[in-house]
């Protein structure tokens, strides 16, 4: 029985005792110990009073701390958790603290980061000051650096209120011979007593407390004289502090007003951010937007600790419940790389997926802006069901700064999507917006981001697709997409088989050796000698064909390999450039109308399940689909597209027309019913990678369009680029002949030498029956006496 009296009492305490704070001993009637709430992992910091190592004068001290320190709240006050008092011991718990001086010492910061922190410091103990002396009509009387603490905020906090007295009372006595150092020099002169005010004894304390943070702890008063450590704008104030008139120091309200102007001590960038980020819910929308726009250029020299646990979570709060909008984002991802993952799965995932969800235009633009700096804390999962399908309205929004930076989203995403989102979803928007969008630089980069994402496809998928799309590119009339298309088609270069290289990729580069853009010709000689290269090593060693064909079938191959090949320049070009428009040197050309050649056919489409697609994300399709024109306005001449830099901003896209293609075989014009969009299988060849067979014709094809030449013995979706200048007469081929397939008709060389003779002296015979057919014409208008009259009949 009697155990139970004797037991030990810190059993009945909520809170574990960890090791002692040696730097506070001899310094306070207290002991710090490090703790820990029991239940948890919680830290706090624990002041143990030992009853039997103490006079009861000291207990009476002790006692009368934990009773203010309750009965006092304030932000720059020591905050009070928890106490309890027995025969033996007496605990007072706080928040997690370390002394002023030890935080100090092992301080990181330097040079003006250090001297806003130290600004931050000093303010908020002027402030608790101002508190304690005017507002509450208290006086400290022992303020000096082993009274102040700094918890894992970074935010100074007033301790140390053993000797805390009225205003009205006379000076109380200190117990502990340490703190001597520290007695202002009116006690000893009876003659200054009466000019003492109720801030001047805690101003002297203050004066006390500037010197040791610039200089170290206090040990005699002379030192007090030394300011070359001090920053000049403290000097003068510093001074009046310390004076030995206790009148003429100031009031604490007063420092504060002094030092917050234009020029002053605690005028920085650092203050007024915390400051503002206290009284956020008195500031207007406009005040909010002004102040979380300029703050992301300031958060690198502010410390961690402070952007951690004192910035970060104010910004998550204005988000959840305020109206900070989308201008929050930035600062608030940026501040997201100091957590660790358990803590940003917490506090960040949660407010991002809130965001996707989100109508405004402005927060899915930033959204997409800050993509790169919060995927990679993203689980797939969280991706593909709650994200994506939100980022997917975004293809097919009216606004062309959306789709832009949707398009340039994927990069990011490809590699947590799974096989629908990413081989279904993903390419049907790409092959839409590369066909049919009315701005180049969106089908340029639709170009650039297939070929960064080529990658990740299926093997089957990526076999299919990105030949039909990259040649698709080098038919675009906008120089830099044909440009992309030959940079992306270089880059891939090990996805491809050797049979397709020779049968599709060559002969649709090789229409590009005559393109009117210089820079892509130099694209198009340099990817046709990288591609000739492999094809002769492989004739003269045919053993190297397993080696360079084995990325093609595999799942997730390294673009770090291909780049060590011959068109490593294309992987580099490719993967880290996108095109950046520039509209406001864009000289528009009047636009020409072109009729397109298109054939039936489509990739071969997985399972209805497969393509089932989210009714949610599709929108209006009439301002996305209509079409004013040919895409052929785009200009050329002010278009720098060496220079695709993914940091810059980009401009507004240059407008123009879109290129139509039918669904079917035969002609059709450049443009169409921007109402009518298309339906059933129709739907599918449109929105599918190929399209192959497109083209404009100026002339009508030949009747003997059945003749054979050497682009006849070409997959239809090889068919070469057509130039927007381009006047040559587009063959009809035989629809019989599917672009799937992938293969040529094996023919003997002297059948095919016959035919090619044939063909030329046909297309001779026809030359030359047009030259007497133009001849003809010409003597019978000069016979006839000139050119015919308006409104004169021909007879």
């Amino acid at each position: 029985m009697w155990s139970f009296f004797s037991r030990d009492p810190s059993k009945d305490f909520s809170f574990e005792i960890g090791e002692l704070v040696a730097s506070l001993i001899d310094k306070s009637v207290w002991n710090l110990h490090k703790g820990r709430k029991k239940g948890s992992n919680e830290e706090v910091s624990v002041f143990v009073f030992d009853l039997k190592s103490n006079t009861d004068a000291d207990l009476d001290i002790a006692k009368s701390a934990v009773k203010r320190l309750k009965t006092l709240r304030h932000p720059s006050v020591l905050t009070y958790i928890d106490s309890l008092e027995s025969d033996k011991v007496l605990y007072l718990a706080t928040e997690h603290v370390d002394p002023l001086k030890d935080h100090l010492e092992k301080l990181p910061l330097e040079g003006p980061q250090r001297d806003l922190y130290i600004a931050w410091g000093i303010f908020q103990i002027t402030r608790a000051l101002s508190f304690l002396n005017n507002d509450g009509n208290l006086r400290h009387n022992n303020v000096n650096i082993w009274s102040v603490y700094v918890n894992s905020s970074g935010e100074w906090k007033l301790g140390g209120v053993e000797y805390v007295t009225s205003t009205q009372d006379g000076f109380s006595l200190k117990v502990v011979p340490a703190l001597e150092v520290y007695i202002p020099p009116e006690r000893n002169d009876q003659s200054k007593m009466r000019s003492i005010t109720k801030c001047s004894t805690d101003m002297w304390g203050l004066g006390c407390l500037i010197w040791e943070v610039f200089n170290g702890p206090l040990y005699q008063q002379s030192s007090l004289k030394n300011t070359e450590k001090i920053p000049k704008q403290l000097v003068a104030l510093y001074c009046e502090l310390v004076g030995s008139n206790p009148a003429s120091r100031p009031n604490p309200a007063d420092i504060i007003t002094r030092c917050r102007k234009l020029g002053g001590y605690f005028k920085n960038d650092l203050v007024d951010t915390l400051l503002f980020l206290e009284e956020i819910q008195i500031k207007d929308k406009n005040e909010k937007n002004r102040f979380f726009s300029n703050l992301t250029l300031h958060l690198d020299n502010f410390p961690d600790n402070v952007c951690k646990h004192k910035i970060l979570p104010q910004l998550i709060t204005a988000f959840e419940y305020g109206d900070a909008g989308s201008a929050v984002l930035a600062p608030m991802f940026k501040l997201g790389r100091l957590l660790d993952e358990t803590e940003y799965q917490k506090k960040i995932v949660p407010c991002v997926v809130k965001l996707f969800g989100s109508n405004d235009r402005a927060t899915r633009s930033r959204l997409l802006q800050q993509l790169e700096f919060f995927i990679g804390h993203l689980q797939a999962s969280t991706v593909n069901d709650q994200i994506f399908p939100q980022i997917a309205h975004g293809f097919m929004d009216t606004n062309p700064t959306i789709r832009e930076q949707t398009v340039k989203s994927v990069i990011h995403l490809a590699p947590k999507l799974n096989y629908n989102n990413l081989n279904v979803e993903v390419l049907r928007h790409f092959a839409r917006l590369q066909s049919k969008d009315d701005q180049g630089g969106i089908r340029t980069n639709t170009t650039v981001c297939l070929g960064k994402i080529a990658q990740h496809l299926h093997p089957q998928i990526r076999q299919k697709v990105l030949i039909s799309a990259f040649v698709r590119a080098m038919r675009d009339p906008f120089p830099p997409a044909r440009n992309a298309g030959v940079l992306a088609m270089a880059a891939t270069q090990q996805y491809y088989l050797l049979t397709e290289v020779s049968s599709r990729i060559l002969p649709a580069l090789c229409q590009l050796t005559m393109d009117p853009e210089k820079s892509v010709r130099d694209s198009v000689f340099r990817t046709i000698k990288g591609f000739l290269g492999k094809l002769e090593k492989v004739s003269e060693d045919p053993s190297l064909r397993e080696s360079m064909e084995a990325d093609v079938n595999t799942a997730t191959p390294s673009l770090s390999n291909a780049a060590a090949t011959w068109a490593g320049w294309a992987v580099t070009a490719v993967t880290a450039k996108f095109y950046r428009s520039q509209s406001d040197t864009v000289k528009s050309m009047n636009p020409v109308a072109s009729k397109i050649l298109s054939k039936p056919g489509s990739l071969e489409q997985p399972s209805s399940s497969s393509l089932s697609t989210t009714t949610s994300s599709v929108t209006s399709m009439t301002s996305l689909e209509h079409e004013d024109g040919s895409r052929g306005n785009e200009s050329v001449s002010d278009y720098d597209y060496n220079n695709w830099e993914d940091n810059e901003n980009w401009g507004d896209m240059e407008t123009g027309g879109q290129m139509q293609s039918s669904s079917g075989s035969g002609c059709a014009t450049g443009t169409s019913d921007p109402t009518s969009p298309p339906s059933g299988s129709a739907a599918k060849v449109t929105e599918g990678w190929d399209n192959e067979e497109w083209g404009s014709l100026d002339e009508e094809p030949e009747a003997e369009g059945d003749l054979t030449s050497p682009s006849e013995a070409w997959s239809p979706s090889d068919t070469a680029p057509i130039l927007p200048n381009q006047k040559n007469n587009i063959i009809n081929r035989s629809p019989q002949s599917h672009w799937e397939d992938g293969k040529i008709e094996n023919n003997d060389s002297s059948h095919n030498n016959a035919r090619l003779e044939e063909a030329k002296k046909k297309r001779e015979e026809r030359k030359l029956m047009r030259q007497k057919e133009l001849e003809a014409k010409r003597a019978t208008r000069v016979i006839g006496g000139g050119p015919m009259k308006l409104g004169s009949k021909k007879i």
